[in-house]
């Protein structure tokens, strides 16, 4: 009898994604209850139905009047009171259309396939510098790119730019002791000390979410806000202050892109790399063949998924994998156990940098598939362009990171060799070492 609670619980991540508990309930359990027991100084919840097959967790995605992002907001932890679930509400992940087309549409501009191919060039020069020979830890390194692109992105001055990954880290590794403490930030605007002063220490068990935990998030987002209010810039945060946001919803869409927008690549990242470090024969077929890219950089999604579900709350009394679920449950979809699952993937346990097609659902799918896919794509393929330059061997256990919501890593320690070029004496041509 397989403990469901496994599903649920940090500190079964930590260990690594559980795979084979997945297969055994997309088999016989596609749809059931899971437990929310108490962790810590966290409080135990009501449970939930996890969604574990390819073709639900689509429908769920696809299927918002049935199952709400808004109602519950899309945490499997429910807001610690009904004044913080109001505020989280108004964050475009937790609304439902129209309203969630209306906060799209003000800020898309900024991903449309045109305006990240005006950023290809900048990223690919960012990423050309990242690396350098011995040994690194390639998490740290590698979330330069993304942290960089996204203050780029949104108009964070390059002063302040650490503030982002402090914030992330805090937010989305609040389960983590070593990831929950995070303050690298130094060498701060005026902007960023004044919000860095402002920083809360937060009791046991505080919900990191919460506005009162923000308090120094929201502050600086309103500062940078005032220098910016009235430019015709092309940042995110300019396209908030044109776009008629409230108060809350402007704190929302700046939160939103603060941590969202770089914890998925921070965690994408490292796990592509660990994973062709750990298939060795997929590794060089890549190097040998760089043309497969960018189904590389989909298979990697599909095998190591940033984030590993999404919840929702059923609107109306409904069956789904045979199982009957009232209004007002949680419902939280697997993208991990989607992204395995036999009736859409040949060999689907199976590292293949050519696979195609590739259905996973790592960027989600329906009306809340990922804004910034396109360009963490562009971000992704520009990083593993530069390894393809190197040697790159393990120098270390990697560890991961205790969560039950981000598939990351804490610390992948790497030693980095530039890979010799040797010249072919028959057509004087060069090719790798």
């Amino acid at each position: 009898m397989d403990n469901l609670a496994e599903v649920f619980l940090p500190a079964t991540y930590a260990r690594g994604v559980p795979y084979e508990l997945f297969a055994r309930l997309r088999e016989r359990s596609p749809v059931c209850r899971v437990p929310e027991p108490a962790v810590g100084p966290w409080r135990a919840g009501p449970g939930y139905w996890a969604v574990f097959r390819h073709r639900d967790v689509r429908h769920v995605l696809r299927t918002p009047a049935d199952f709400s992002s808004h109602t519950g907001a899309t945490q499997i932890r429910d807001p610690d009171t009904p004044g913080d679930l109001a505020f989280v509400q108004a964050m475009m992940l937790n609304t439902d259309p129209p309203e969630h087309s209306r906060l799209r549409r003000i800020v898309s501009g900024a991903f449309t396939p045109r305006a990240v191919r005006a950023l290809e060039e900048t990223v690919a020069a960012r990423a050309a510098g990242l690396f350098r020979a011995g040994r690194i830890d390639f998490v740290t390194v590698a979330a330069d790119l993304p942290v960089w692109t996204l203050a780029h992105v949104m108009g964070v001055p390059e002063q302040d730019r650490a503030l982002l990954y402090d914030w992330a880290s805090r937010v989305i590794g609040y389960q983590d002791e070593e990831y929950a403490g995070t303050a690298t930030a130094t060498g701060l605007t005026e902007i960023g000390r004044q919000a860095a002063r402002l920083r809360p220490v937060l009791e046991p068990g505080a919900n990191p979410r919460s506005r009162a935990a923000l308090r120094d998030m929201f502050a600086y987002a309103h500062a940078l806000a005032g220098q910016v209010r009235g430019g015709e810039g092309e940042s995110v945060l300019a396209a908030m202050l044109r776009g008629g946001l409230t108060e809350a919803e402007f704190e929302n869409m700046f939160f939103l892109f603060a941590v969202a927008g770089n914890e998925t690549l921070r965690n994408g990242i490292p796990g592509g790399l660990l994973t062709l470090l750990e298939h060795p024969g997929q590794f060089a077929r890549l190097r040998d063949d760089p043309d497969l890219l960018g189904g590389a950089v989909e298979e990697m999604l599909r095998y190591w998924p940033p984030v590993l579900h999404f919840r929702r709350t059923a609107t109306r009394d409904l069956e789904l994998g045979g199982q009957r679920i009232r209004a007002g449950e949680k419902v939280v979809v697997y993208h991990a156990s989607a992204n395995r699952d036999p009736a859409v993937f040949d060999r689907p346990d199976v590292f293949d940098v050519g696979r195609a097609p590739n259905e996973h659902l790592s960027f989600g799918d329906g009306p809340h598939v990922c804004l910034g896919a396109h360009l963490a794509r562009v971000q992704m393929r520009a990083v593993f362009r530069e390894l393809l330059r190197w040697r790159v061997e393990l120098d270390g256990p990697p560890v991961r990171l205790t969560s039950n919501f981000q598939n990351g890593l804490k610390h992948l320690p790497v030693r980095l060799t530039p890979r010799r070029v040797r010249r072919s004496v028959a057509a004087g041509a060069p090719g790798p070492g």
